[in-house]
């Protein structure tokens, strides 16, 4: 490798920051505040059960196969093409409900900058993602390193800063006597389940952090990949954690568990800390650079899984338009497509009762989707240590065959017991009437059977033109 190779590299550092740009959001630390005391058993037990084997089996796939490909080249290793397409097309369509989620955090966190009443109004939230999604499409046309900037500026001052500041504050709400919203004792650590609502929550939480194995269309775009790259997930994994951890419970001694906006509770926190603290001129400052933090995550979210959805179409299982680049090999075409479907998609707020009910809808889909894909990841991981033993992983998930089959068994356990329970509607869906409650799980349903059939249509037709120029050619 040329010396200037070696500077166009991706760090460490800044590979860590694009895993916690793309998976830490600070949108989600209301959710884990509703938990009380009781969701570091949560966040402990959806660690053990799913966010650390995906992480695992992350760093030995990518560091075994460490082509642009990443899922999509993983599973079909190991389940051939038709399901390598399933899995990276899940990956990257999962974002068109996911991506207005993050951005409608990203308009409350805005509101709070000049009108915090802004925050519930669904025209003016949709008017934000429709813009966000523009601007963080067209800035993902220029090269690797302006996305690795974007990544690295958005997760240290829209995140990891806020993150720290809030759990700051929080203490010293606490050390200073001030009202503690939530009992911190044996008892309220636990979790209660005694009803299938309860089983629904347990299923959220499992799989609260997701994304881990996205950077790894980045793995030929870093130093000494075999080593580097388990590096920056491991690093990435304990920042991640010990920040929502930490910053949940700092929400949830504040803030009433009842008074919490899923889509606005960090902001009504720090709002409610600053006035405390006889600060309320930086609730704008910090729910700007929050804004930006959520801006700057769909900014990395974009590129990677449009990435592996080039490779399929390079493999003629998607229309040639969809195989074109620009100068700096960004599928720019596939972009544009991403962001008017998403665009599209966040019009759905429009008809929501509320903001929250649209981000709870949002993000439960975006969630269904996203399983199929780790399921695929996860199974192709054991088959590959059976068919593939030949290839070198720069990390192997110790324990042989039998630790393999532990971490991503236990990793699949959890993925099917979350989609089964992903269709309960939340509490506040069902408060709603049964009418509410029936349009949650239909379009859980309806989107989830929509999306999955799109590839396998897709392969379907590319197989039957490859079939067709055969024969075409055996009768010549």
């Amino acid at each position: 490798m040329t010396e200037s190779g070696s500077k166009n590299k991706l760090s460490v550092f800044t590979l860590m920051m694009i895993n916690v740009a793309a998976i830490l959001s600070l949108r989600a630390f209301p959710g884990l505040a509703e938990y009380g005391w009781g969701l570091i058993f949560y966040l402990a037990l959806g660690s053990v059960c799913f966010f650390i084997p995906s992480a695992l089996v992350a760093a030995e796939l990518a560091s075994g196969w460490d082509d642009e490909g990443g899922v999509y080249l993983w599973v079909k290793e190991a389940f051939g093409p038709k399901w390598g397409f399933v899995a990276i097309f899940m990956q990257w369509v999962e974002n068109l409900p996911w991506f207005p989620a993050v951005l409608a955090f990203a308009g409350s966190a805005i509101a709070y900058t000049f009108d915090p009443e802004l925050a519930s109004n669904k025209w003016f939230i949709v008017g934000v993602i429709q813009a966000a999604l523009w601007v963080a499409t067209f800035l993902n046309f220029r090269d690797m390193k302006l996305s690795a900037f974007f990544s690295s500026s958005g997760a240290i001052a829209g995140t990891i800063v806020p993150g720290i500041l809030i759990i700051v504050l929080g203490i010293d709400h606490v050390l200073s006597g001030g009202t503690v919203q939530i009992p911190f004792t044996p008892a309220a650590l636990m979790p209660d389940i005694e009803s299938l609502q309860q089983l629904m929550l347990l299923a959220a939480m499992l799989i609260s952090f997701t994304g881990m194995e996205m950077s790894a269309v980045h793995v030929n775009e870093v130093r000494n990949p075999s080593v580097n790259y388990p590096k920056a997930i491991f690093a990435a994994s304990a920042l991640i954690i010990g920040l929502s951890a930490l910053g949940s419970l700092a929400i949830a001694m504040v803030v009433p568990a009842d008074g919490v906006s899923l889509s606005a509770g960090v902001c009504q926190a720090f709002d409610k800390l600053f006035q405390i603290h006889r600060m309320e001129y930086m609730t704008p400052v910090i729910c700007f650079l929050m804004a930006y933090g959520a801006l700057t995550m769909v900014i990395t979210w974009m590129v990677g899984p449009s990435k592996g959805i080039r490779e399929v179409a390079r493999e003629g299982y998607l229309p040639e338009l969809w195989q074109k680049t620009n100068r700096y090999g960004i599928p720019t075409n596939i972009l544009i497509i991403q962001s008017g479907l998403s665009a599209l998609v966040s019009c759905a707020i429009l008809f929501m009762p509320t903001v929250s009910s649209a981000f709870m809808l949002m993000s439960a889909l975006a969630v269904q989707l996203y399983l199929i894909m780790y399921l695929l990841m996860f199974a192709a991981a054991i088959k590959l240590r059976y068919t593939r033993p030949e290839v070198k992983r720069g990390y192997t998930i110790p324990g042989g065959k039998a630790g393999i089959w532990v971490v991503s068994g236990l990793a699949i356990m959890t993925c099917v017991f979350v989609f089964i329970f992903g269709f309960i509607p939340p509490q506040a869906v069902l408060d709603e009437g049964i009418a509410a409650s029936a349009g949650y799980i239909g379009f859980l349903m309806i989107g989830v059977v929509l999306f999955t059939s799109v590839p396998l249509y897709f392969y379907a037709r590319a197989e039957k033109r490859t079939n067709e120029q055969q024969l075409s050619t055996t009768t010549v």
